[in-house]
């Protein structure tokens, strides 16, 4: 099914269910990331871990460690090709929680939601424009959450600016910037073949952390939506050699793509990813407004000219009048607990929050594939010369909607 089609579910825009007590999950998936998430879980209350799933026995018995230091009940294991089917079709399941490689990610969520469950989804949950639909048919037919478990929605500087920006402090966002820049050539791609598979493709394949908050800001699918992507990759330089293969021959990503985006009202926002170049971490965060500026670079480094401010260069004095009331409340239990800051916590903390008291989730099945589908729409348009490619509209045509991107309290 595709936009152009019919379909007989309404959307899922603000979608509220049930209030859970006690939110029963099962972890699909427990490598480094499925862990840490696990252990933010050990601090939630209302919540009871039912099944562990995974293909390696070391990484089920590390999780196991993690549940027995916190004196938690011992949950069901799964470590078969096919126990995630099993886990999703179990009534006693309310969350499906998938850490796995990203190839499983939409066939683990869309089967999840046939067998009644909420989903919560690593980062791109699909690689393809076709999957993308999958998961929205299933979100709508079925009435499930589907949240993409984008951390970096979470981050301090992103919620702060964001609060600042919802106030209209500087006026309306017509230009935003994002990047994610991460040096990995230091690691043996031998075992980790997934990033021959996905990373090392052409376009831009980890488009969501840049994306992610920029959108939220922007209000897309809230009053606005993305239209269409021009997108452009450097030469290819500095692959390692994998298994005596030279990478620099075989992969055709380039060690930067800079992808422009325009949305349906005629704002722009540029995306930039390199994980191959020896440039220092960076996931830039720039907003222009009509009334003012917001840069967040690598190490720290800010700046911003706030209508009715002195000029902030320092994060402490902006989180001091702006911080997020998320992180007014919670911010210090989710800086001492979870990874990246705090923000993986606030980011738990939220999901659970709004399964317990039947509210809308923060972030949404249509923020989940519209900032994945750059995966294969980036891919598209730099294999054809770098030509404008159109963005579907995820919403079938409810984009505006909703007037603005809020959280429920």
């Amino acid at each position: 099914m595709n936009n152009t089609e019919s379909h007989q579910s309404s959307h899922v825009l603000a979608l509220r269910c049930a209030p859970i007590s006690v939110v029963r999950i099962a972890f699909i998936g427990l490598g480094h990331r499925g862990r840490q998430s696990l252990g933010n879980y050990m601090y939630l209350d209302g919540v009871v871990i039912r099944a562990l799933c995974d293909l390696r026995q070391e990484n089920r018995d590390a999780a196991r460690e993690i549940l027995k230091s916190h004196h938690k009940p011992m949950p069901d294991e799964y470590g078969g090709a096919d126990d995630w089917k099993a886990v999703c079709r179990r009534d006693d399941i309310d969350l499906v929680y998938i850490c796995t490689s990203i190839r499983w990610h939409a066939d683990i969520a869309v089967y999840a939601m046939e067998h009644g469950k909420h989903v919560a989804c690593e980062v791109p949950i699909a690689n393809t424009i076709a999957d993308c639909w999958r998961i929205v048919d299933a979100a709508e037919r079925y009435r499930r959450h589907c949240m993409m478990l984008e951390n970096c929605c979470y981050d301090r500087f992103e919620m702060a600016a964001l609060h600042l920006c919802s106030q209209g402090i500087v006026g309306e966002i017509t230009h935003a910037e994002g990047s994610y820049v991460h040096d990995l050539r230091n690691i043996d791609f031998t075992k980790r073949p997934d990033y021959i598979g996905h990373w090392l493709t052409t376009g831009n394949p980890y488009p969501t952390h840049g994306l992610g908050p920029l959108c939220q800001t922007m209000n897309i699918h809230r009053g606005d939506r993305l239209e269409r992507l021009v997108s452009v990759s450097n030469g290819q330089f500095n692959y390692p050699e994998v298994a005596g293969r030279d990478m620099t021959s075989e992969c055709r990503l380039g060690n930067m793509n800079t992808t422009i985006l325009t949305t349906l009202k005629g704002k722009t926002i540029v995306l930039q990813h390199d994980i191959s170049s020896p440039r220092p971490y960076e996931r830039r965060y720039l907003l222009s407004g009509t009334q003012g500026f917001i840069e967040k670079g690598s190490h720290g480094r800010m700046q911003s000219l706030i209508p009715g401010a002195d000029e902030i260069n320092e994060q402490e004095a902006f989180f001091a009048r702006y911080d997020h009331p998320f992180y007014q409340t919670h911010g210090e239990q989710a800086r001492q607990i979870g990874f990246h800051g705090g923000m993986d916590f606030m980011m738990d903390y939220r999901l659970i929050h709004c399964l317990r008291q039947g509210l809308p989730l923060d972030m949404d099945v249509y923020d989940a594939v519209e900032w994945s589908s750059l995966v294969e729409l980036t891919s598209l348009s730099v294999r054809q010369g770098s030509v404008p490619v159109e963005i579907p509209d995820f919403t079938r045509g409810a984009w505006n909607e909703l007037p603005r991107l809020t959280f429920a309290p």
